[in-house]
């Protein structure tokens, strides 16, 4: 398994409250995160940070086996996650209301196990079936969308478009949505947060995941783009090739 990411703060944002990172089991299975902080002074970037090195602490040193413990192991750990970010924000003046998007990815034999709460997203790429969308987003303009109340193109520009509907910590309720995906020997996952999706065409990133370039440059490509299109936000970029079916 081959990866690379990259993170930068973008045009506008003084800090990046974004974090992002890969950790290795003692079983061999591998997991990414990504994920977005949201309110408070300077806690998001407190939030996002608690979210991704926590989790990924207990994973590295956590035995799973099969899909089905990855999906309990990703429920409980979130769910504990939550209290941590909450207690904090209760605890700490400065960091009330502090939350963070996340959307993991675990794999695990030839299978990835996805769960996400908020709009970071995952991607699969192939060449045969090209670019989709394996999580899915929890905010306003997706339920808008859902409901055929707006079009995919008033999507895009729609005001409220940063609105989110589940986060992890701010609220006591914080239940992810967890999938199961096959994935096969060439297939390429991207995690990334709103600052890529909200400025670069689905079309441009799966151009882009499908050139012959190393896994480094195609990070680095797309938060150029990202950057170019305006930088209004953070952006952060994961990119997985997998080289026999996972890890």
């Amino acid at each position: 398994m081959k990866y690379a990411y990259l993170s930068d703060k973008g045009k506008v944002r003084k800090t990046n409250q974004d974090y992002v990172g890969i950790f290795k089991s003692d079983s061999e299975s591998i997991l990414t995160i990504v994920a977005d902080g949201v309110g408070g002074n300077r806690g998001g970037d407190i939030a996002s940070e608690m979210a991704v090195s926590h989790i990924g602490y207990l994973f590295e040193t956590s035995d799973i086996n099969t899909v089905e413990d990855a999906k309990n192991w990703l429920t409980h750990q979130l769910a504990i996650e939550n209290r941590k970010i909450l207690q904090a924000s209760k605890h700490y003046k400065n960091l009330n209301g502090m939350g963070t998007t996340i959307v993991l990815a675990l794999f695990i034999n030839d299978q990835v196990v996805v769960a996400n709460l908020g709009d970071s997203r995952c991607y699969i790429y192939n060449q045969q079936a090209g670019l989709r969308q394996l999580s899915t987003d929890h905010s306003l303009v997706n339920e808008l969308l859902k409901t055929g109340r707006i079009t995919p193109e008033e999507a895009r520009n729609h005001p409220q478009k940063n609105v989110i509907t589940k986060t992890l910590g701010i609220s006591e309720q914080a239940e992810a949505e967890i999938k199961v995906f096959n994935v096969a020997a060439g297939d390429i996952l991207l995690l990334c947060t709103d600052g890529l999706t909200n400025l670069v065409r689905n079309d441009v990133i799966q151009q882009i995941l499908g050139d012959q370039q190393s896994l480094e440059a195609k990070t680095r490509k797309l938060v150029d783009l990202a950057n170019h299109a305006g930088g209004f936000d953070n952006v952060t970029v994961l990119i997985v090739e997998t080289e026999m079916g996972a890890s």
